[in-house]
């Protein structure tokens, strides 16, 4: 009960209609988002395919409720595990209808590092006929310099994290000092040469770096938007949108919480701070 407790701040809801009230919510302070139906791990199709129509009922009701939100899809909750064309018709679905939208953007998560190449293959293959979808980037894993080159040569929209996975020493940099300059210099590749990048962060070092970089090199607040999970630093977010930078705010829903919960919040110690912090501040 106690860890619900800590997680139903975190998660929206349920349902599409709880997620979208929570996202109404958002927009009304000045801040979009990006909807998450929790799950992943999918081993059959039958549940990939349920995953596929959650999201097309979702972007239908986006549309229908005028809501300023886009979606991020983890490929593995549309089976990626089980049949790897399967979920490519899948996201090609969803990107399809995401078309039609105000904001027709697809993000990919990215998951554990067993999936990176995978990921970033699928990312491509759609991508040359869809240009409404972007990857996502982990400053931890050592790979992630020469892939956010590739994607940046590509025009790709990238969304910039530092990972919230826990990694081998072999793939991934587990230096606290180390990750953040490893993202630093990412964040700087993308605001210099990157399209409209995704600085997804609740480290106030990095927030204000990134400020600064933006102000230094005279980069506009409307080249980049800054985002964060839902629950997490909510003050902060408002105080972001109200000095003119576009803020969108990560909102999961559905009924896989725990595992959400356990994986983006509990595995890390720093974002156990965040989620622990985040219940006595607004």
């Amino acid at each position: 009960m106690s860890v619900f407790f800590l997680a139903k701040r975190f998660v929206a809801g349920e349902t599409i209609t709880a997620a979208l009230s929570a996202v109404r919510e958002l927009n009304a302070a000045g801040l979009t988002a990006s909807l998450d139906f929790l799950g992943e791990n999918v081993t059959n199709q039958e549940e990939a395919k349920r995953t596929r129509d959650v999201y097309l009922r979702l972007l239908d009701e986006i549309a229908r409720t005028r809501t300023r939100a886009n979606i991020s899809v983890k490929l593995t909750a549309l089976g990626l595990a089980c049949d790897k064309n399967l979920c490519v018709a899948y996201v090609n679905d969803i990107t399809e209808r995401a078309a039609r939208n105000a904001d027709p953007f697809v993000r990919i998560d990215m998951e554990s590092s067993a999936f990176t190449q995978k990921t970033l293959e699928i990312f491509e293959q759609i991508h040359a006929d869809h240009a409404n979808i972007g990857p996502v980037i982990q400053a931890y894993l050592k790979r992630s310099p020469a892939d956010l080159q590739r994607l940046i040569d590509l025009g790709a929209r990238v969304r910039l994290c530092k990972g919230a996975y826990r990694e081998p020493s072999a793939v991934a940099h587990r230096d606290m000092n180390v990750i953040r300059r490893s993202y630093m210099l990412m964040a700087q590749a993308l605001l210099s040469r990157g399209v409209y990048p995704g600085i997804a962060t609740h480290d106030e070092r990095l927030i204000r770096a990134v400020c600064s970089y933006a102000c230094e090199k005279g980069i506009l607040p409307d080249r980049f938007e800054f985002q964060m999970l839902y629950g997490v630093r909510p003050k902060r977010q408002r105080m972001l949108a109200a000095q003119g930078y576009a803020v969108r705010v990560y909102v999961p829903f559905g009924t896989h919480w725990a595992e959400y919960f356990r994986r983006r919040i509990m595995e890390r110690r720093e974002n156990a701070f965040f989620a622990l912090w985040s219940l006595f501040t607004k």
